[in-house]
């Protein structure tokens, strides 16, 4: 089994499982000591690191790749490095009073060897915030970049591999094959980042090593407007969570549900905050490329199709609308569109945003429940007993009410999708309890109450027991 690198994977992941072995249970110092090279190694870098990728793309803001990538980055690992040691101490737990004198912990331990496969639209991001805390609970990882971003690939594995030894942590790079190859090794804990298609492939190469998995995945992240809600405000804030990065953000916004009689207003606000955002239209500086030709067809082909069935599509930036050359596209809504169209049906990932009027809330609701449960779900309201019983009516991921995208930043947080848009969660102290068997110890005590109830069985059991019941 070989990379295009010639690297054997089995090699590399049978070297870490045996550097785990000599070193089951790593001292914080140890752990830190990894996580402060992590840290250094993006500190020092981070110029380089943001020319690869706006090299990638073909034109990323480097203001972005700071704001949505570097920071967060950072942040978890600096989380991890705050509240590391007071993570792994042993926890006390109590014990069943009929079992007392008797004492209970439990015992945060590492995994061993923990699979990451990080996606193409934040490679630092979802390299990095799962890195955190597979690190922090003390295992070895291997890292599986996506081959959408050589540039940044190439960059990241030699600074990993000139602060890391191998059996530590290790970046491997290659397609779709390499990627398959990797999702089949026995790691100890498999995280992925993708689309719901490819996480079906890779839970199934998990099942044949029962290797537990969590998949960050996608799906169609609504956004709703009450009809009391400023829709200036609304229109600015999705606005920026959905062309930050062209829309290449798994939990951008994918359509927008507005008050029927709201529909042009908004059409109308979305110009004027996409222009304010971008005067410079398709040329300015500050907005990005879509990653390549293969997405910027997809993309293409949904406005193609929705122009030939008849929706309705309104252009945000006036004169050129595309640069087939640059992979760049004029962001756009389209109104009221047909179920069947493909973009109503796949996530989207790009600066396209369906915009579909309704006429209560309790329809809008309805339409969000009757659909595959989102990665996001974005509420603008100001009544809290409605924004309550629309917590408790619908399923997703991960909430942010009246703004966008900002719950995954937050590292006292779980983020982490739903049903089809994925299972399982990580960021802060919810990373590094995915990647740390949580342990139960139970300590029996001199005085071990369960001597009376062994054979022969004597009445005194059987009344001890009776009580028991019934207390």
């Amino acid at each position: 089994m070989k990379t295009d690198g010639s690297v054997d994977l089995h090699q590399r992941f049978e070297n870490q499982r045996a550097a785990f072995a000599r070193e089951p249970f790593p001292s914080w110092s140890v752990r830190r000591d990894r996580l402060r090279r992590l840290q250094a190694l993006l500190l020092a870098n981070e110029e380089a690191l943001a020319g690869a990728i706006d090299a990638d793309f073909g034109g990323r803001p480097v203001a972005e790749t700071e704001l949505l990538e570097m920071y967060p980055a950072l942040e978890e690992v600096k989380s991890a490095l705050r509240h590391g040691a007071r993570w792994m101490r042993p926890r006390r737990s109590p014990v069943a009073k009929w079992y007392v004198p008797a004492r209970g912990r439990i015992v945060p331990q590492p995994l061993g060897v923990v699979g990451i496969i990080a996606s193409w639209n934040y490679p630092i991001f979802l390299s990095v915030g799962p890195l955190a805390g597979a690190l922090a609970a003390g295992n070895r990882a291997m890292l599986k970049l996506s081959e959408f971003t050589p540039a940044f690939d190439e960059l990241f594995a030699r600074l990993i591999a000139g602060a890391f030894a191998q059996d530590e942590l290790t970046v491997i790079n290659g397609d779709a094959t390499v990627a398959a190859d990797f999702s089949a090794l026995p790691f100890d804990h498999l995280l992925f980042t993708g689309s719901t298609a490819a996480g079906r492939k890779v839970m199934m190469a998990a099942a044949a090593n029962l290797t537990p998995v969590t998949l960050e995945l996608g799906g169609k992240s609504p956004a709703v407007i009450a009809p009391d809600y400023p829709l200036e405000h609304a229109v600015a804030r999705i606005l920026t969570g959905k062309l930050l990065n062209a829309g290449q953000t798994c939990i951008a916004p994918d359509y927008v549900l507005v008050p029927r009689s709201k529909t042009d207003a908004f059409v109308a606000a979305a110009r004027v905050r996409a222009n304010k955002m971008f005067p410079a239209k398709l040329s300015s500086v500050d907005y990005c490329s879509v990653v390549n030709a293969r997405q910027y067809a997809r993309l293409t082909g949904y406005l193609a199709q929705a122009l030939e069935q008849g929706a309705r599509i309104e252009a945000l930036f006036e004169g050129p609308q595309r640069d087939d050359a640059r992979h760049r596209l004029a962001p756009s809504l389209v109104i009221d569109p047909p179920a069947r169209l493909d973009l109503m049906q796949d996530e989207i990932f790009g600066p396209v945003l369906p915009v579909l009027p309704y006429d209560s809330l309790d329809e809008a609701v309805q339409f969000i429940t009757a659909r595959p449960r989102p990665l996001a779900l974005y509420w603008f309201d100001h009544q809290r007993e409605r924004i309550e019983r629309v917590m408790h009516a619908t399923h997703a991921g991960g909430v942010t009410v009246n703004d966008v995208l900002l719950h995954i930043v937050q590292d006292s947080m779980p983020f982490g999708g739903v049903g089809p848009s994925g299972m399982g969660q990580y960021h802060g102290k919810w990373g590094f309890e995915t990647f740390s068997k949580l342990k139960p110890v139970f300590e029996q005590s001199r005085l071990n109450v369960l001597e009376l109830f062994g054979p022969p069985y004597r009445p005194l059991a059987k009344r001890i027991t009776q009580l028991m019941k019934r207390f």
